[in-house]
């Protein structure tokens, strides 16, 4: 975007960018402070009532609440590091090409692409809620990210990631009821 120089004039030269800009404004800070409250919700309810809630379950229901609260997990840390980063590239932590790197670790899906397990409906109220409200917050990030003009690079380090590693030990004990 061409700008103006001190003295009036078009200068051409002088950029702004869209995506710092953003991440200053009320829109970001208000999704900023819904996606960490999500989070903190969503920490104190599978470490607390969704522990008790969870212990009631029986297969195929546990199976699916584990299923399910990972997913949950997963993603709201995946929001969260997408939400820091955007955070500290505006309060000048990162630089925008540190901020691409650190882009790099995350994985956002291009669209919803993830199914919920088919017991979704038998798992407890206020896991299906922070679900759907983990998705709509996703869905946003995905939609502020291509607004940003990012393009999804490949993980780094994918294969060696913990949870897939977690993810593999369950498969091999449940085959594929546990994806």
């Amino acid at each position: 975007m061409a700008g103006r120089s001190r003295s009036g004039d078009r200068d051409d030269n002088v950029t702004v960018s869209f995506g710092a800009k953003f991440a200053r404004s009320d829109q970001f800070k208000t999704v900023f402070r819904e996606g960490m409250a999500l989070v903190e919700a969503a920490a104190t309810y599978l470490d607390g009532d969704g522990r008790k809630e969870a212990r009631k379950l029986r297969p195929p229901h546990s199976l699916a609440y584990a299923t399910e609260s990972m997913r949950l997990t997963t993603r709201l840390m995946q929001l969260a590091s997408w939400l820091l980063i955007r955070r500290a590239v505006s309060e000048g932590e990162l630089t925008p090409e540190q901020a691409v790197e650190e882009q790099r670790k995350i994985k956002l899906p291009a669209t919803n692409a993830e199914q919920p397990s088919r017991e979704l409906g038998a798992l407890p109220a206020r896991l299906r809620e922070l679900i759907e409200q983990s998705v709509k917050l996703q869905e946003r990030v995905i939609r502020l990210d291509q607004m940003l003009g990012h393009k999804q690079l490949p993980p780094v380090g994918d294969a060696d990631s913990p949870l897939n590693a977690q993810l593999s030990r369950l498969r091999a004990a449940f085959g594929k009821q546990a994806e």
